[in-house]
């Protein structure tokens, strides 16, 4: 299972929301590639960026921060936040970002997901945000009538890298990884899941570790790396 240490992006800074909420940040870095270097000297193999002025805008806005955090570090980059065209997905992947990740375009255009996955091949993640069971657009500000498991065959045979699932009732509340709402997409399509929100100590990345059914390929770490309820080498080990 990868590891993938988020850093999310607002006005520059390195901060984190809770339940998504904009207004609700915490400020843990003011530089980003700094944030970067030190994740990547702790042993995670990738990092994984929010644009979170660009998710609600719907376009980049933080180029800057992140051109700085491609340049401190040697590890691949996953990237999501306000990529709604194929323009934005070839910049991003010009600019040197391994992967880049559609989130509201996936319910609104998934014809451009698609087109996006053939033109850069396992490079393009899906990113599916869920409340209460239906996914959520526009930096989580707006709702859908798509369920989790139904956004997600969407894409079965697109060649999408991956797929993130993010229960925003948990983003950034450390209260806990939820397991069968992952487990439910990772056994219902070939693609590989990554788990994201709630994840509150290296408890929650056991239980991904230990569910039946299809392996979780991956976790995102947020709130509990950056308060040190979570400990990098032992997260790590356990991961494998």
């Amino acid at each position: 299972m990868i590891l993938y240490p988020a850093i999310d992006l607002k006005d520059g800074r390195c901060v984190r929301l809770l339940h998504g909420d904009l207004n609700k940040e915490t400020v843990f870095n003011e530089s980003p590639a700094n944030q970067a270097e030190q994740f990547q000297r702790q042993g995670f193999s990738w990092l994984h960026v929010v644009d979170l002025n660009g998710a609600v805008e719907g376009r980049p806005v933080n180029a800057e921060a992140v051109a700085n955090i491609l340049n401190a570090v040697s590890i691949p980059v996953q990237l999501g936040g306000g990529v709604r065209t194929m323009a934005a997905v070839d910049g991003w992947i010009e600019t040197g970002i391994s992967r880049v990740i559609l989130g509201t375009v996936a319910v609104k255009d998934p014809a451009l997901v698609k087109a996006a996955a053939k033109a850069w091949p396992e490079m393009i993640a899906v990113a599916i945000d869920a409340r209460d069971g239906k996914v959520a657009v526009d930096g989580w500000t707006g709702a859908s009538d798509l369920g989790v498991v139904e956004l997600a065959r969407r894409f079965e045979d697109a060649g999408v890298a991956a797929l993130i699932v993010t229960d925003i009732g948990r983003d950034g509340a450390m209260t806990g990884v939820n397991v069968a709402q992952v487990g439910e997409v990772a056994d219902a399509v070939s693609i590989p899941v990554i788990a994201s929100g709630g994840i509150a100590s290296v408890r929650d990345i056991q239980l991904l570790k230990a569910r039946k059914g299809v392996a979780i390929a991956g976790a995102v770490l947020g709130r509990s790396l950056y308060e040190g309820a979570v400990n990098p080498a032992e997260a790590l080990k356990i991961a494998g």
